[in-house]
Parts: structure tokens; sequence; C-alpha cells
């Protein structure tokens, strides 16, 4: 060799890489980095690694140093597959404290964070959008791929790299996944259905005073169905969407009067998604003015907010607790470049709330659960981590995107069972992360519950966290009365 060829090789810095890899691994495994890869790699990116004897998967770079494992030879990590980090270091942070607090593997929140089309393994199975566009353009290893799935329906990665005759197809692969030509197996799921339920509205012709007093003469023979209307009036008055079984039970009319002025089309029966968890719905108008106590709660919470970094908001069914939310919301939104993780203990819930929410911000807003198909929410990731979203509402994996400037964090229901995670590890829960996540973010908290928890509301009573409560219903509607009854003695007594 001579000066010159010793002279080059001197300067090259040999690296490796810490990695993560999306198995229940008790350890992260170090590789050797190729010197022609030397400038691509970074923290966050993602890059292609053989794991055992022949399997292949997309391990997270998690560490980079100069200092070669001890116990055993590096394998060199075969491509790099980002241009950009997918993941940010305050990501990296927070898997890290869920590893140790909830003793798992970082694997395994690799595993539960990321959506499948950026963990993909030797053994991930493609298949070809139906939805597909044949118009795209596609390179000669592209259509190889696209004509082989119109011909097998499906392939796995290894099976690309057999037909291709090279190892790194990830790169392949991953410009199909952001065409929206083919899709990872496991996104095709039975998607959720939410739960239905039927409302009434008064036809929009008989709005008029005039038309409305024609109608009560012409229901003048029918009594049950003048039932139904005078009942329709009276819950009308109290401002919220009016369900048939609130109609019916309310006029006693029957069904066949509910009916009848169905088929007249006087009364128009819409059906809408709602919650499976107790009715806690609270409409609002997108131009809307908060009463006194309303008012007073958000003053209270912003106040709290100087001092603390979680505040409780204990406010009954019906108080108008969304409307609260949404002031703080729009605050962070116009005063900072800040984002918002509004959090909801189920996906139906989601899908309700985000219809009233988008109706005031528009669509700066982003949804994210695991019930979305796996093309929604990468672009949803993305959208995140560049900051174009700055309103997430999601039930508990949203916690595991890629924020950039997360400044407040709104865990609505936050009583509820299902923001916990049960199985597979990491057996999270979400309150608890988010507000771990808001101090990683030095974001603020807000927890609502009409009920909250014991824990919350012993650590509000304590003073770790604020408490604010909102103990009248929005529009001064009563609350029921309450009261303890003992059935073995009234049963005694035969009553």
């Amino acid at each position: 060799m001579n000066t010159f060829e010793n002279d080059i090789f001197s300067e090259r810095e040999t690296l490796f890489v810490e990695v993560i890899l999306p198995l229940s691994l008790a350890k992260n495994y170090t590789y050797r980095v190729p010197f022609d890869l030397n400038d691509q790699i970074a923290v966050g990116k993602r890059v292609v690694v053989q794991f055992g004897k022949h399997k292949i998967y997309t391990a997270l770079i998690s560490g980079i140093s100069t200092v070669p494992p001890v116990v055993y030879e590096a394998k060199y990590i075969i491509d790099v597959v980002d241009a950009e980090p997918v993941i940010t270091p305050m990501q990296l942070k927070f898997w890290t404290w869920m590893t140790n607090y909830y003793m798992c593997n970082e694997g395994d929140v690799m595993a539960a964070a990321l959506p499948a089309s950026l963990k993909l393994a030797s053994e991930t199975i493609l298949i070809l959008r139906e939805d597909y566009n044949e118009d795209t353009a596609l390179t000669d290893k592209e259509e190889i791929i696209i004509n082989a799935l119109k011909q097998q329906q499906k392939l796995t990665v290894n099976d690309v790299s057999k037909l291709l005759g090279q190892k790194t197809v990830y790169p392949i692969i991953n410009h199909l996944l952001d065409k929206e030509l083919v899709l990872v197996a496991e996104e095709v799921v039975q998607k959720y259905k939410p739960l239905l339920k039927s409302f009434i509205i008064l036809n929009d012709f008989y709005s008029d005073e005039e038309n409305l007093k024609q109608l009560f003469n012409v229901l003048d023979r029918a009594p049950k169905q003048l039932d139904a209307l005078l009942a329709y009036l009276k819950l009308q008055k109290l401002n919220l969407p009016i369900a048939k079984e609130q109609l019916l039970e309310e006029s006693n009319c029957g069904p066949a009067a509910l009916k009848a002025l169905t088929d007249k089309d006087i009364f128009v029966v819409m059906k809408r998604p709602v919650s499976r968890l107790a009715a806690h719905d609270e409409e609002f108008s997108v131009n809307f003015e908060l009463n006194e106590g309303q008012q007073k709660a958000l003053s209270q919470i912003n106040q709290h907010f100087d001092e603390k970094e979680v505040v409780l908001l204990h406010g009954v069914t019906a108080s108008g607790k969304t409307q609260v939310y949404i002031k703080l919301i729009e605050k962070i939104i116009q005063n900072t470049d800040g984002q918002v993780l509004f959090l909801l203990p189920e996906i139906a819930l989601t899908t309700q709330i985000v219809e009233r929410i988008k109706r005031y911000f528009g669509n700066s807003i982003g949804v994210y659960h695991s019930k979305f198909n796996n093309s929604e929410r990468v672009e949803i990731w993305n959208k995140v981590r560049t900051g174009a979203y700055k309103v997430i509402l999601g039930a508990r994996s949203a916690v595991f995107l890629p924020f950039q400037h997360l400044k407040l964090i709104v865990v609505d229901e936050e009583h509820e069972p299902s923001y916990k995670q049960y199985d597979p590890a990491p057996r999270y829960q979400a309150r608890d992360a988010a507000i771990y996540l808001g101090y990683l973010h030095q974001a603020k908290v807000i927890l609502g519950s009409a009920t909250p928890s014991l824990e919350s509301y012993y650590n509000a009573l304590q003073g770790k966290y604020g408490l604010v409560e909102m103990k009248e219903r929005f529009g001064g509607v009563q609350l029921p009365n309450q009261q303890v009854v003992s059935i073995s003695e009234e049963t005694k007594k035969k009553r």
C-alpha cells in the first residue's frame, strides 16, 4: 500500500450504531457502519439490518459511537432507509422512560409506537391497494414488484428481495408505500364500527311560526302525534340533541305515532355515532360565549398553570368542559406556535368530538388512533412531525406521535380504564404517560372528568395538581336527585 492510500484509510472513521429492533429483546444491539454510509446516519433514522441468520429488519438508530461491542463482532448495516429522522430525540427520551417505568423492552415500545410501514421486516406481507392509481410513474424495479403483486396477490419483503436479486429493497418498498400503491398486510383488519344512535330533528319548514301553527291544527285529530310534537318543542329548549328514546319517554306517544310523523316528513331521523361510555355529550355552537361558571373555571385553570404543570378539572356531566378546553386550545394556537394533544378514551368518542372541534378550528386538526389504516397513520405522523397539524385528537396511542412544539395536553374523561393498555407490552397508562410527556416538553396538562380517578383527586387535594370545579350544568339544567336505597329493606317492606 502506498503513502497516498495510507493517508486515505487513516482518515476513515469507523462508526458504530446502537439500534432498537421492533422485537421484545432485553438489550439493544450494535452494528458497524460501512464507510460510504457514514454521512447518511443520524439518530432517529431507520437502517436495514440482519438479525439472526436469515431475518432482515428495519431498526432505529438510538446512538452513534466509535466504540465497537466487546462481546461480539458487529455486523454491518445493510442500508439507510430515511433521508430525515422519523423519530425525534424527545420521543427517544419518552421511550426510555416508558421502558423503565413499565418494565418492558425498548423494542416493545417501538412496536407499539410506530405505524406498521415504519417497522418493516423480511416477513412483512405486502399487498396491492384496491384503489391504486395505475397512472402513477414507476421505476423499473417498482414496476416488477407491482406486476408480481398483480399475479400473486401478496409478497413478503423477503420475496421482493429474491425477485429483484438484491438485499437493499427497503427504500424501494418505502417509495411504493409513499405513492400509496401497496399496503402492509397487518393493516387489513376489521374496521371499527361506531355505535349509532337515532336523533330526532324537526323539519326546517316548521321553523316558520305560521307553518308551525298550521301543523298544530293538522295534528289536532291525532293526539299522540301532537304529544310527540309538544314534547319535542319542550326538549328543544335545552339546546341539546334529542334522542329518539328520550322523545318517546318524554311524550309517551308510542313508536307508531313517531313513525307517522317521520313518514309525513314532519320529523327527520338522523343517525349519529355516540360513545359506548356513559353519555356526557356537551354540544356547542361555533361562535359560543362562556357562561359565568365556565369563565370562572377558565380563569382558575390559567392561575393554577402559573404555578403547577397539571390541573384537574372536576366538572359535573354537561357542565360545558368541552367549551373550556376549546378556549384553552385557542389561546395556545393564537399566542404560540405550539401543538395541542387532546386525548380521549374511546374511538367512538374521538369520531364524535372531532366533528364538533373541526367546526371551530378547521383543518388544522389531525385524528390519530389504532383503527386508522396504515397510510392514514403515516400521513398524520409526518404532519405532526413537520408541525402541519396544530391540534391532534386521539386515543391512547396518540402519545407516541413525534410532536415538535407540544404546549398543552388535554386528557378528557381521565378516569376511564380505556386509557390503560393491558396487552401486549408496554402495558402503559396513557393518562400517566401524557403527564410525563408534558414534563418532557414543558407543556401544561389538564385532566378533565365528572368522576375523577382516586389517584388524580388525591394528587389535587394534596396540592400536587391544581383543582378546578364546575358544579353546575350548562344552561342551568338541574342535576338529577340522588337517593341511596337499600334493596333488602325495601323488599322486606314490600315496596
